[in-house]
């Protein structure tokens, strides 16, 4: 009975939710369409919003008490003097004088608004006015505090409390939508519609976390009674938060399990003779653990989700090329799907390079690929004579017919969203997927990201790559830094010169590619100079990069292109032109372009004198650790998990209250919790979890996710 309770009430709770904010008392059709451009459209939106920060004015103190300098306070006194003071150039000030006990007075003081203030505070008002103190005039004053009337009729929701800030915008702000108004528009909310809030979460989630009542927290994050509630309200709200999330990724592997796929042996011949025969190298720890995870995907008889993690440089493309003559020794076929034509490219040559002593063939496909060469490929793609395809998302484009895919490889798979990687997936009858990313990402993001996916992690790196020497330098240095690269180009090695942009900008100061490659060309007239960016067309692009791969020139002058994708055994050497203008992650993949030979390298950050300190700790991060992993948990504390990618990354939800950073113990112990409840009732149908049901498919739609995801 109290389970069938709690539905009725949750579902009414979650009508209630879903009302326009316009029919909310004291917002009306015009403040709701400002509300609306900034978010806030139903109920539940406004509930939702959470303060910025607080302000404890729980505490008040007595005048005779202040000190000039402390730190912000709250007064509660009376109105004894009132007067508009003229000021310089017609600028008039709003002064009042109050006393709080017999003899003990201060004043505070208006610069602004002084003429709404002079008419709402009159003589004999009794206010909270909070601020902070300072001494002026031999008197101790307030220079524009907040204030209340507490002697009107009803309960004061500004003084004697925790107060709640909430964002605002300049739009908000004109429309009267200030920190004040939004805490009585959403008192008067939770005062006469409170009851209609419920549960949303069962008994056996919140017991073993020991989780505030959820309508208690639903008020006191707005109006908490101390700040132990309040702790407790944001401890919750964070839990259920990032509990539903993890809900929606355990739903969605659930979801993905129960795909049949292909059954795939462990090894074949062709298998067999690359490890034994073409292999150059023994494979590292990290990359026979993610074989053997592979390895029993595909024994599983399930279609297999994972993610091949690793830093630049941990051998992922021998990892894909083994996952690929496994389904290639079972007679079917494998592709691999890249964001950019430098990078397949490249995957084409190294796998080209790999495959070929075996007889496989190899097809590449791009946007570049002439008509004839196009058709050809094509019909060999669709008779299973090409038995690995390598493209851009051409390879997903109308007419691309395989024959038996049975393993897809995104690489970089970040750069492609969700309907990509899905449209890959029914190119062949439910292939293995496999994702692949260079991108270190930090434990708490993975687990929100690809919570649904099974990982497998590569930090080791081949035996044979050198150590890669970082160093920050200023202009002045910049002789000694070519002299640095002479001395690598006499020993036969070669260089990068990388760019923050393509031609000089008027507004920016900064040294460009075109011009650097000029610089360069005359500084070092005895060797060939390459230029590479993003502006020029493919061809040219790949002519300058085959002359820099093959050893005929020996610096290759580019911008980010050159990201990822190229593989330079001989480049030991890298200049970064305005490193401090570069992201972390961004400089550490620039970086992984060289030590990939028998030789040691250099990489020199170039950078301006004067940066801000996010600039500093970048550089200095990168100074101090190659480790890609460490160097992600880095930058994603400076620059938060939403633009981790640079761009908005698909799937990665806007949590309105959790922080990926700071609350990764909470994500761990909520993420236990969804994963071990949906193993149990991967429906929810369970009666307890009835009311929870309602408020989660709610949960899903508000934030536009989709409760299947491919990748």
């Amino acid at each position: 009975m109290e389970a069938l309770a709690a539905v009725v009430y949750s579902d009414m709770a979650v009508d209630f939710l879903k009302q326009p904010v316009q029919f909310i008392k004291g917002v009306g059709p015009n403040r709701a369409k400002i509300l609306s451009d900034s978010g806030i459209r139903t109920v539940g939106d406004l509930l939702a919003m959470v303060p910025r920060r607080y302000l404890d004015r729980s505490s008040v103190s007595r005048i005779q008490d202040l000190r000039s300098g402390s730190e912000p306070v709250t007064v509660m006194a009376t109105v004894i003097a009132t007067g508009t003071v003229p000021g310089r150039r017609g600028r008039k000030r709003f002064e009042i004088v109050i006393e709080d006990e017999p003899g003990r007075r201060m004043k505070a003081v208006w610069f602004q608004g002084v003429a709404w203030i002079s008419k709402v505070i009159e003589t004999g008002h009794r206010l909270a006015l909070h601020g902070k103190p300072s001494r002026y005039g031999g008197m101790m004053s307030f220079s524009h505090p907040d204030f209340d009337r507490v002697d009107e009729q009803g309960p004061s929701i500004d003084t004697g409390r925790i107060i709640a800030l909430y964002p605002g915008s300049s739009a908000l702000q004109k429309a009267g939508l200030t920190s004040r108004t939004f805490r009585k528009i959403i008192y008067d909310l939770i005062k006469d519609h409170g009851e209609e809030l419920w549960e949303n979460l069962p008994e056996s989630v919140r017991a073993p976390e020991g989780l505030m009542d959820g309508r208690v927290a639903r008020r006191a994050i707005h109006f908490p009674r101390s700040q132990d509630e309040l702790r407790g309200a944001r401890y919750r709200l964070k839990y259920e938060e990032l509990f539903f999330f993890q809900m929606l990724l355990a739903l969605s592997r659930v979801r993905k399990e129960r795909i049949p796929g292909m059954v795939i042996a462990s090894s074949g011949p062709l298998e067999t003779r690359f490890r034994d025969e073409v292999l150059p190298f023994t494979l590292t720890g990290a990359q026979d653990n993610a074989l053997a995870d592979i390895s029993a995907d595909f024994a599983s008889g399930k279609q297999m989700n994972r993610l091949l993690q690793g830093d630049v440089g941990s051998g992922k493309t021998v990892v894909a090329a083994i996952a690929a003559l496994k389904v290639i020794d079972a007679g079917h076929q494998a592709a691999v799907m890249a964001p950019t034509e430098i990078l397949c490219e490249q995957h084409y040559r190294s796998l080209g390079r790999l495959l070929a002593p075996l007889g496989v063939r190899v097809g590449l496909l791009t946007g570049s690929t002439p008509a004839a060469e196009r058709r050809e490929l094509l019909a060999a793609v669709a008779d299973g004579s090409c038995q690995l395809l390598v493209g851009t998302h051409a390879v997903i484009q109308d007419g691309v017919d395989f024959h038996r895919l049975a393993l897809a490889v995104i690489d970089e798979q970040h750069r492609f969203g969700v309907l990509q990687r899905a449209i890959l997936f029914e190119k062949g009858d439910r292939p293995h997927m496999l994702l692949m990313t260079a991108t270190p990402i930090p434990r708490s993001l993975a687990l929100t990201l690809y919570g649904d996916l099974h990982v497998s992690v590569m930090r080791e790196r081949p035996p044979g790559r050198q150590p890669i020497t970082t160093r920050m330098v200023r202009e002045k240095e910049r002789e000694r830094v070519y002299d640095l690269m002479r001395d690598e180009i006499r020993q036969g090695r070669q260089c990068y010169v990388v760019y923050p942009l393509v031609e000089e900008s008027e507004k920016l100061d900064l040294r460009d590619a075109v011009s650097g490659h000029e610089a360069l060309s005359a500084e070092f007239p005895d060797v060939q100079v390459e230029l590479v960016h993003g502006r020029m067309k493919a061809a040219e692009k790949e002519e300058a990069m085959g002359r820099f791969v093959s050893g005929e020139s020996a610096i290759l002058v580019s911008t980010t292109v050159i990201e990822v994708g190229v593989d330079v055994p001989a480049a030991t050497f890298m200049l970064i032109e305005h490193a401090e203008r570069f992201g972390l992650s961004q400089l550490h993949q620039l970086r992984g372009r060289i030590g990939r030979g028998q030789h040691a390298s250099t990489c020199i950050l170039m950078a301006e004198y004067r940066q801000s300190e996010e600039s500093r700790r970048r550089l200095q991060a990168m100074e101090e650790t190659d480790d890609g992993f460490t160097i992600s948990e880095i930058d994603m504390e400076l620059r938060g998990a939403g633009d981790f990618f640079g761009t908005q990354q698909s799937g990665l939800p806007a949590f309105r209250i959790a922080d990926l950073m700071q609350d990764q113990a909470i994500l761990d112990r909520a993420r236990d919790a969804a994963f071990a409840l949906i193993k149990q009732d991967p429906a929810l149908s369970a009666s307890e979890n009835q009311a929870m049901k309602l408020w989660f498919e709610t949960f899903v739609r508000s934030r536009g996710m989709r409760l299947s995801r491919i990748g």
